[in-house]
């Protein structure tokens, strides 16, 4: 038996990292999935490898081969009706939700006063107020199944410690801890916690192929580094780990857990 049998989980951004570990993992443990990712280049600006549609149908095999069941789609976070179409469909086809795992996110690089507006606003709609979009598309259903449940928003360690040449996403990912406190509060009556859960470097290909990721580092090295040199990278079951816990730890809600190996407090 799993830990998660009957229950249902919705993640967004599943076409591959992150979001697909947590996907496997949680179908692996009985869960139905609900999942989508843009599956396409965001914008210009991103300097990493995007996820195609060939990754989220990749996605779908292997939730499939390994037993489980899934209704995933192709569309963007800042589309509300969108989400909230998928989500109404996936409580239609598998009868409640009971977990959100708010996963999307994008990342740019530049100096605030050198930003264009695009780098700015498009990393704020996607990371913030795309995963206000999934809260407002995904607790009403949580509420109505009379479940309880876990709502965990993937912030970043940019989101404890403000990190140069990230103006937007520190923002967004500030941003992200408000919106988890206010929602943990909010939702305490419900029995729905929310928790964020704020990782330093991943290994994905947005955490390991981005170009201008070493120009950053070279330029701002002093306050990247963390306390372990000997592990720098966390891998993508460090995270799923984390997600598993935070959905399953009955007494813990509005946390901040740090995968971070340290950085935020060097």
């Amino acid at each position: 038996m799993g830990q998660f049998d009957g229950q249902v989980v919705y993640i967004t951004g599943i076409a591959r990292g992150q979001g697909r570990n947590h996907a496997l993992r949680f179908a692996k443990e009985g869960a139905s999935i609900i999942g989508m990712d843009i599956a396409d280049r965001v914008a210009d600006h991103t300097t990493y490898p995007a996820a195609s549609a060939d990754d989220l149908a990749e996605t779908v095999r292997l939730v499939e081969e390994a037993g489980g069941t899934i209704l995933a789609r192709q569309g963007d976070t800042r589309d509300l009706a969108f989400q909230q179409q998928l989500v109404a469909d996936g409580v239609e086809r598998f009868g409640r939700l009971d977990h959100v795992i708010a996963n999307a996110g994008i990342l740019t690089w530049g100096l605030t006063w050198e930003m264009t507006e695009e780098q700015f606003t498009d990393v704020v709609d996607v990371n913030l107020v795309g995963t206000w979009k999934t809260l407002k598309s995904s607790i009403p259903a949580m509420i109505a199944a009379g479940n309880g449940g876990s709502i965990v928003i993937i912030s970043s360690c940019a989101g404890i410690k403000a990190m140069p040449a990230q103006a937007s996403y520190s923002a967004s990912k500030f941003g992200l801890r408000g919106l988890a406190q206010t929602a943990a509060k909010e939702l305490g009556p419900q029995r729905i916690r929310v928790n964020s859960v704020h990782p330093y470097a991943v290994h994905t290909p947005m955490g390991l192929e981005d170009s201008q990721a070493i120009k950053a580092f070279q330029d701002w090295g002093r306050h990247f580094p963390s306390m372990m040199d000997h592990y720098p990278v966390a891998s993508v079951d460090d995270l799923t780990d984390a997600v598993v816990y935070l959905s399953t730890a009955v007494a813990v809600t509005g946390s901040e857990f740090q995968i971070d190996m340290g950085e935020t407090k060097v």
